[in-house]
């Protein structure tokens, strides 16, 4: 590829994300007008499955999404990927009842899998001649942090001066871009390897995520934590991630080998990103909650107050990129995000009722600082110390283990405030907000512990490169474990 070209499909690859990122989050400021729309009289409790049935199908597919990428290539299911999402983007344009949208929810959350994930495989096969560095990861890092901060706010907009059908038509164009421009620029390193795709092992990877959603979406809110149905759905959740290990140990071409986690950049950058997936969940979710239920902000104003988080992730993981092209390590950006985090999180604990909002946005700015150190860093480490012919399956394992910790920490989030707040939410009274603003901050205490191990797993990191790039460094580690293929 020229270099013309490679500018080109990064911003392809940046433009996919923000796309990815965006729909993720942007259902949540517009579901009164939809419900309005769709179905005025019951549509309010099947609010909760829009953004449910985008985050099961996303997350379930993004094992097979690392398999087929090393075996088809990274283009092929790129823009595969694009266009399933794009099919389900107009079918929720166009959709006609609550269940409808739902459904078309669903079939754009599998392409959604792929944008969040191939995209960065992509990024990783655009390196020019003699780069070392997986270029690009930060900034797609940051976009993804920076889309998930403003699309409360982009939602409201849409919705509230044009149409709720026009949060997924305006894909539309965008995606048909991205569509060609792929097609026509991209030009990636055919697969050396044919890889038997684990079509089991995808299967039980996706029932262990459908079930473990289940559980945090559902848990505590339809059903009681104790209720035969959250019982059984855990039970199923453990019974197939144990038969998922099973199966990646005896299948001749595991869909996540587990020699992957021999190799300590990536043990400990999957473990980090989880941690910090169930921070992110409690930043911004609680953050928005606090603002509504004890400020008496809207929830279109409430957007607005992300923006630091945005200008934060943006402006440090800009900076780190740079820095990590001129030597500097990841490990030091893990270490430093994690801490600020933690320190940002025990700020936001101290949040009472009174409290200035000015407080809040400066918390906020610290906590985009902290996920813009951390966000990009891990997916180029993990990129750079994955073998080669797994580049695919290391890329996409890195957010299916943030999508499972988001998962988690929206439960452990909800047992926390269930258990310290027993009132009804909005809370109305003086003594009921102060009441539940004081369950929030034990959230976010429990948050500043999240980003707390974060720091000492960091600390475990190797403090220098195995090599340079994702070629180099795998054939030394290949060649001293000798167990990769098996």
């Amino acid at each position: 590829m020229t270099e013309t070209q490679r500018r080109i499909g990064f911003l392809v690859c940046l433009v996919t994300i923000v796309l990815a990122v965006l729909d993720m989050q942007i259902v949540s400021a517009a579901t009164v007008p939809i419900v309005r729309d769709l179905d005025p009289a019951h549509g309010i409790d099947k609010i909760p499955w829009l953004v449910s049935a985008f985050a099961l199908a996303s997350a379930a597919v993004l094992p097979l999404y690392g398999t087929l990428c090393d075996t088809l290539g990274a283009k092929r299911v790129f823009l595969t990927a694009v266009g399933v999402f794009l099919v389900g983007s107009a079918l929720c344009g166009a959709a006609q009842s609550i269940g409808e949208l739902i459904a078309a929810r669903a079939v754009q959350g599998v392409g959604a899998g792929g944008l969040m994930s191939v995209t960065m495989v992509v990024i990783a096969e655009l390196r020019g001649p003699g780069e070392k560095d997986a270029k690009g990861a930060g900034m797609g890092g940051v976009v993804s942090g920076g889309g998930m901060a403003v699309g409360p706010w982009i939602g409201g907009l849409l919705a509230e001066h044009a149409s709720w059908r026009w949060i997924f038509y305006v894909n539309l164009p965008l995606g048909v871009v991205v569509l060609v421009l792929g097609a026509l620029v991209l030009k990636l390193p055919r697969q050396p390897h044919r890889h038997r795709i684990d079509f089991l092992g995808a299967a039980l990877a996706a029932s262990f995520a459908a079930a473990l959603l289940l559980v945090t979406e559902w848990g505590g809110k339809q059903y009681g934590w104790a209720s035969p149905q959250i019982v059984g759905l855990g039970l199923g959740a453990v019974a197939a991630l144990a038969l998922f290990l099973w199966r990646q140990r005896v299948a001749p071409e595991p869909i996540l080998p587990l020699s992957l986690f021999r190799v300590p950049e990536l043990r400990w950058g999957f473990a980090i990103q989880g941690l910090m997936g169930a921070a992110i969940i409690g930043a911004m979710y609680y953050v928005m909650v606090y603002l509504q239920v004890a400020r008496g902000v809207s929830s279109s104003s409430a957007g607005l107050y992300l923006l630091p988080m945005a200008f934060g992730m943006t402006v440090v993981g800009i900076l780190s990129a740079k820095l990590t092209e001129r030597g500097w390590h990841e490990r030091t950006f893990a270490i430093a995000g994690s801490a600020i985090g933690a320190m940002a999180f025990v700020c936001l604990s101290v949040l009472g009722t009174g409290t200035s909002l000015w407080w809040l946005r400066g918390d906020l700015l610290l906590v985009g600082m902290a996920f813009g150190l951390l966000l990009g860093q891990l997916i180029q480490l993990v990129q750079e110390a994955a073998p080669r012919r797994q580049l695919g399956v290391a890329t996409t394992a890195i957010r299916f283990f943030q999508a499972l910790g988001t998962a988690l920490g929206a439960a452990l989030f909800g047992t926390v405030i269930s258990r310290l707040y027993d009132g009804p939410v909005p809370a109305t009274s003086g003594a009921g907000v102060r009441s539940y603003v004081d369950a929030m901050d034990s959230v976010f205490l429990c948050g500043a512990v999240l980003m707390g191990l974060c720091v000492v797993l960091a600390l475990r990191l190797p403090k220098s490169r195995a090599g340079s790039g994702s070629s180099s460094p795998t054939a030394a580690w290949e060649a001293g474990s000798g167990s990769v293929r098996a």
